[in-house]
């Protein structure tokens, strides 16, 4: 529509498949981490080079489909040779609101010390304190539907956004000293080598198993990524 009165349009898009379906007139696909169209926060040179490409891109008309690929990973994609968290977590033991508890009590020190760093924190969609996620998750691990702790909210959105906060409050604290490490890096270590992480497997599990169907949607859609999903039985 906005291009039949001779405005050009440009999309930036983080899915290819998607922006091959879809066949915007101009497109720009960028090879990003989702939530982030232009590569990185607080890099403004690179955020500007994504933009002169796909400002370029409204000066062609040799559609009636443009669609090209950003050239250059985002520089938070390259692994951080030898990076370690600035901290050491026992290793993961039992899945427990109780061993949850203990670590999230060696965790948050250092996510303190992160917002100091960064001035601010992602964590918060919740609406729920941290030191009460761990009783919150407890029930759902054991089968049940608990009120949700926040007007406004039911009770898998409550627990979605508060597995969302768990994610970005250890990503935070990860990173509250030293050099900054690659996405995937941070990403690898919360799903293999935290207590939290295997605690939000457990919960897409029993999500999965509920017999009520909002806390089966969010937690097959929305807590554990695919990569970090556990073996399928059989395979």
């Amino acid at each position: 529509m906005i291009e039949s009165l001779g405005v050009p349009t440009v999309v930036l898009g983080l899915v290819r498949p998607h922006m091959e379906t879809t066949r915007p007139p101009r497109g720009l696909f960028v090879p990003f981490p989702l939530g982030r169209p232009l590569g990185e926060p607080e890099d403004a040179a690179f955020q500007t080079r994504v933009l002169r490409h796909a400002l370029g891109l409204l000066e062609r008309n040799d559609g009636p489909v443009i669609l090209e690929d950003f050239g250059e990973d985002a520089p938070s994609q390259t692994a951080l040779a030898g990076w370690a968290p600035p901290f050491v977590l026992p290793m993961p033991g039992e899945v427990s609101a109780a061993s949850l508890r203990t670590e999230m009590e060696l965790v948050i020190p250092w996510w303190m010390r992160a917002q100091a760093r960064f001035g601010r924190t992602t964590v918060g969609a919740s609406g729920i304190a941290p030191q009460a996620w761990p009783a919150f998750f407890a029930a759902f691990l054991a089968g049940e539907v608990p009120a949700s702790p926040v007007a406004g909210l039911t009770p898998a959105l409550a627990l979605r956004f508060a597995c969302d906060d768990v994610k970005a409050l250890y990503s935070e604290a990860a990173q509250a000293e030293g050099p900054m490490p690659g996405i995937r890096q941070v990403d690898g270590w919360f799903w293999t080598a935290t207590l939290a992480g295997r605690l939000l497997i457990a919960l897409r599990t029993a999500g999965m198993a509920s017999s009520d169907n909002a806390v089966r949607t969010v937690a097959g859609r929305f807590f554990v990524p695919a990569p970090f999903l556990p073996p399928a039985a059989g395979h």
